[in-house]
């Protein structure tokens, strides 16, 4: 009566506990089941029958590894409590059964680094144990040398496996069998003497199973079947629903080798069976994939020709309805800028084109998805065509303009794919940002220095801002505790919102920084929000060292903490609706507004980038407004240009130009720092749990991760309040510059699109997902954050020295 025990574990996380109880608890309830099994004769004859699979699921190791990290005291005594258990359960069921017909198989499904994390292709993460005893299972054997020789293989992460067995476990002169997780299945089945899997994709390891040469040709024939039938199943659906089958080639004549393997199993050629057998399994394996990835170049393209047609239809729509260009190019070609357009041929031609696929498609029974992607790439390019009058004169204009124009143009989108392609690669190096920051605040600061004279101290400003960001890309992604620091992040929040404060009472006279401190003489509906922002801040660094404290002495978090926590981080954010509605005086509202929420949920560094991120927010303000200045003083010095453009320009929204990209590509920069100044964002494990512990002590994860990414969208919301002010203060359409910010997402997502694998360890192929569907993701995640800090920047007012002259106008 052959039995399987089978022992793992599975992710849950205690912030001050030792798991180790849900293991002795998962003992004490096969002990009482197998006790209650000699009153009960329905238990025990489910016991007693044969094929059956007791399931042990031991979880305490994983809990107190992610918890305690896997040095801690707590984790090692969890080890030992294990391997109690696993003597315990032999002797159990061997003295309930009594007939040395039971197997067992001890296993994990992951390993663990030395920081309590997992998923990345390393060795202590992808090795694990697996040890089989029993009825079935073969006696070791003794290896000819003393050492584990290197000649297993290599996965895709390029690691290298089958490392030397450590000299201190004392078994190095036994030979080890090491196999891939999917291996278990048939090992599990053909130890139970039962089919394999339906679905599995495993391969039996014969290392481990005591069988005659002809049992385990049989056995592994077996095996090969089961993939096999795999393959021809999903041959037989795909040949059935096909207009144009192509079949797998190297498979088909699969049942004349079927028959070549049953003939030398019956003349006892074992051998050569074997061999056609792992060769023929092999074919079985290759074919499956052929056939899972069957439509892939048909939906790479579909795909592909959809996003380029959506950031070609973008492209037009910004130029139709945020630039002066086609009022300019209909004008020149004396035609009505509003002339209805005859664009029926081209919308029948679509329809028609769109119907013809879904036919096809439905003839092939392929999935819904796939009517979804190919009717909206056709409707995207059939409104692309449908703008060919525009388009036309686009073109004709474009290359009818001087050399000049053409080198600007092409230079502008040759720094823009530059700069996308350095955010993708972002994704994988954050130390790429390091490097961004550190040429970018010098050659901003040099840039001022020399085309806006007087102001000596914003370069410096800048310079130092850039660099001070660029330090947090070096960081580890782990963040490591230290509360002192979150305490001195604190203080140096308020530092600078007094400094803010400073500039803003000092400078609301000066003529040049009118625009940006338009002084508002009104009484303020709270005169002393300043000095209650700042008092918040700073209770909410004491509650940080208190909450902290008692977490460090395996102390439960007191329920008043709790509500004050929560009580600071919900009021704060509120309170910068009640600020002046100044540029200045309203930004350093909400960046003391956030700060207590975003302080109560860190652990360490990343506090302090919340100041450096601040501080780069505002030398970008700063900057974008001296760029303005000096185009203003460009156009009023320059009498060649009309007066129908400084009429637009002195407009509360002029057109975009050109040298507008610089704002959304910004906005991109910064937006992506956010995600990766503190962490690997596209690795939720990279960001320690721990910082929602003064929040909650209780096990929820759902909240946990509510609070984790709210967290995350903090800085995101500063970046969001500082691009909707700067749009405000250059007088450009928010909207516009949105779109814009959509066809640069576009541009990253379809890069990352060709960047997803299928193939690797579990993180390499999680962030290859994770990377694009966070870009795609960030169209409507950018919107819903527009929208949500919409509430925050709506009542900005921009002064503006020329409010009489635009009168006039």
């Amino acid at each position: 009566m052959p039995w399987i025990l089978f022992l793992m574990h599975y992710i849950l996380i205690f912030p001050h506990t030792d798991a180790s109880f849900l293991d002795q608890w998962s003992f004490d309830q096969l002990q009482e089941l197998l006790n209650r099994s000699e009153g009960d004769p329905r238990v025990k004859q489910l016991l007693m029958q044969d094929n059956v699979v007791i399931f042990l699921h031991l979880l305490g190791c994983d809990s107190n590894g992610h918890a305690h990290r896997p040095y801690s005291s707590i984790y090692l005594n969890n080890v030992r409590v294990v391997d109690r258990i696993a003597e315990g359960v032999y002797n159990l069921l061997e003295g309930y059964f009594k007939d040395n017909q039971t197997a067992y198989i001890f296993t994990a499904d992951h390993g663990m680094s030395d920081k309590g994390s997992h998923g990345d292709g390393h060795p202590t993460n992808t090795d694990t144990p697996l040890v089989a005893w029993g009825a079935g299972v073969k006696h070791p054997k003794q290896l000819s040398h003393s050492s584990h020789l290197d000649t297993g293989f290599r996965f895709v992460d390029e690691h290298m496996h089958n490392m030397p067995t450590p000299i201190e476990w004392g078994l190095s002169s036994i030979e080890r069998v090491d196999v891939n997780q999917a291996d278990i299945a048939p090992l599990m089945s053909t130890l139970l003497g039962l089919p394999c899997p339906v679905n599995s994709v495993g391969n039996l390891p014969l290392g481990y199973i005591n069988l005659s040469e002809a049992d385990g040709v049989e056995a592994v024939l077996a095996n090969t079947k089961q993939v096999l039938n795999q393959f021809l199943r999903k041959s037989q659906m795909k040949q059935s629903n096909s207009l144009h089958f192509k079949p797998f080639k190297p498979l088909e004549n699969y049942s004349s080798v079927l028959d070549q393997i049953e003939d030398l199993i019956s003349i006892k050629n074992y051998d050569s069976a074997m061999e056609l057998s792992l060769n023929l399994r092999s074919l079985s394996l290759e074919g499956l994939h052929y056939f899972q990835t069957y439509d892939w170049l048909m939906l790479m393209t579909t795909v592909t020709l959809g996003y380029i047609g959506w950031m070609i239809y973008v492209i037009i729509h910004v130029l139709q309805s945020y630039t002066s260009l086609p009022e300019n190019l209909y004008r020149k070609k004396n035609q009505a800028f509003h002339l209805k357009k005859d664009n029926t041929k081209v919308y029948l031609f679509g329809c028609l084109l769109m119907v013809i696929l879904c036919i096809l498609l439905l003839v092939e029974h392929s999935p819904p998805l796939y009517h979804v992607y190919v009717t909206m790439t056709v409707f995207l390019w059939t409104q692309i065509f449908s703008e060919y009058p525009f388009l036309k004169v686009l073109w004709e204009q474009l290359s009818g303009r001087k050399f000049n124009c053409a080198v600007t143009l092409i230079a502008s989108c040759a720094m823009s794919i530059f700069i996308l392609e350095f955010l993708v690669n972002s994704f994988t190096e954050r130390k790429l940002y390091t490097l961004c920051f550190l040429i970018l605040g010098v050659v901003a600061a040099f840039y001022l220095f020399y085309f806006v004279p007087g102001k000596s101290v914003l370069p410096f400003f800048i310079w130092m801002s850039c660099w001070f960001l660029s330090i947090f890309t070096l960081m580890p992604a782990e963040i490591p505790d230290n509360t002192n620091l979150v305490v001195a992040s604190g203080a140096m929040i308020i530092l600078i919102g007094v400094a803010g404060r400073w500039f803003y009472l000092s400078n609301k006279k000066s003529k040049y920084w009118l625009e940006i401190l338009s002084y508002n003489k009104q009484i303020p509906r709270l005169p002393n929000l300043f000095y209650l922002q700042a008092i918040l801040v700073a209770l909410s660094s004491i509650m940080v060292s208190l909450s902290t404290f008692h977490r460090t002495q395996k102390q439960e978090l007191l329920a008043l903490h709790q509500l004050i926590n929560w009580s600071v981080a919900g009021f704060s954010m509120v309170l910068p609706l009640f600020s002046p509605t100044d540029l200045l005086a309203r930004l350093t509202s909400i960046c003391l507004g956030f700060a207590p929420a975003f302080l109560l949920l860190s652990i360490g560094y990343e506090a302090v980038f919340y100041s450096a991120l601040s501080l780069v927010l505002v030398a970008w303000i700063l900057f974008e407004f001296s760029v303005f200045c000096l185009g203003k003083v460009n156009i009023s010095s320059n009498s060649v240009r009309s007066a129908e453009d400084r009429v637009i320009f002195e407009y509360d929204e002029r057109c975009l130009q050109l040298s507008d990209l610089r704002v959304p590509l910004t906005f991109m920069v910064l937006f992506n720092v956010a995600f990766f100044g503190t962490g690997n964002f596209a690795s939720i494990a990279s960001f320690e749990i721990s910082s929602v512990y003064r929040f909650i002590t209780v096990f929820n994860p759902f909240l946990m991760a509510a609070l984790l990414v709210f967290k995350l969208f903090i800085p995101f919301m500063l970046v969001i309040c500082a691009f909707s002010a700067i749009t405000k203060l250059v007088r450009i359409p928010r909207s516009g510059c949105y779109f814009l910010v959509i066809l640069f997402s576009d541009a990253m997502t379809i890069h990352f699109f060709f960047l997803v694998r299928n193939t690797g360890s579990w993180m390499e192929i999680g962030n290859s997902i994770s990377h694009f569907g966070i870009m795609s993701a960030q169209v409507v995640f950018v919107l819903l954050l527009f929208a949500l800090t919409n509430i925050y920047t709506k009542d900005i007012q921009i002064g503006s020295p020329q409010a009489s002259s635009r009168k006039a106008m």
